[in-house]
């Protein structure tokens, strides 16, 4: 006869995989709410300024152009009130006498973003990344 205090070497060990598997799927759902979250993340482009951080004292940029838009829809330069072909012509004219200028737009508080963003789209189709929005603090 056995004895309590013997074991049974002899007998295939018993495994028990609830405990293995209730850590995969804690790992797994960890794993699917990260990724869930980092998926929404959207990357903004920033420019690094160049080592070149200001024009040197012999390189004298010109004075930017300034258009002025009105809450009227007339749009300004210096005091000439422009159209819209006008003003395009304007700004051509300008970036071609200076090739390092820029030309800012300057809208006024009560204007609609619709109509901000029209026409700097189409002052940036002329000029390009020589046109930028200036708003006033």
């Amino acid at each position: 006869m056995r004895t309590r205090t013997q074991k049974n070497y002899g007998e295939i060990p018993e495994i028990n995989l609830i405990p293995m598997m209730n850590v995969m799927m804690g790992i797994l759902a960890f794993f699917v709410m990260i990724t869930a979250t980092l998926r929404n993340l959207q990357a903004v482009d920033v420019s690094i300024p160049s080592s070149k951080a200001s024009p040197s004292p012999q390189e004298v940029l010109p004075e930017p152009m300034i258009v002025e838009l009105e809450a009227g829809g007339r749009i300004q330069v210096g005091k000439n009130n422009l159209t819209k072909d006008q003003l395009m012509a304007e700004v051509q004219a300008y970036l071609v006498r200076n090739p390092k200028g820029a030309v800012l737009l300057r809208p006024s508080r009560g204007l609609r973003y619709e109509q901000v963003v029209q026409i700097l789209g189409e002052l940036q189709t002329v000029g390009g990344d020589r046109v930028s929005l200036a708003l006033d603090g």
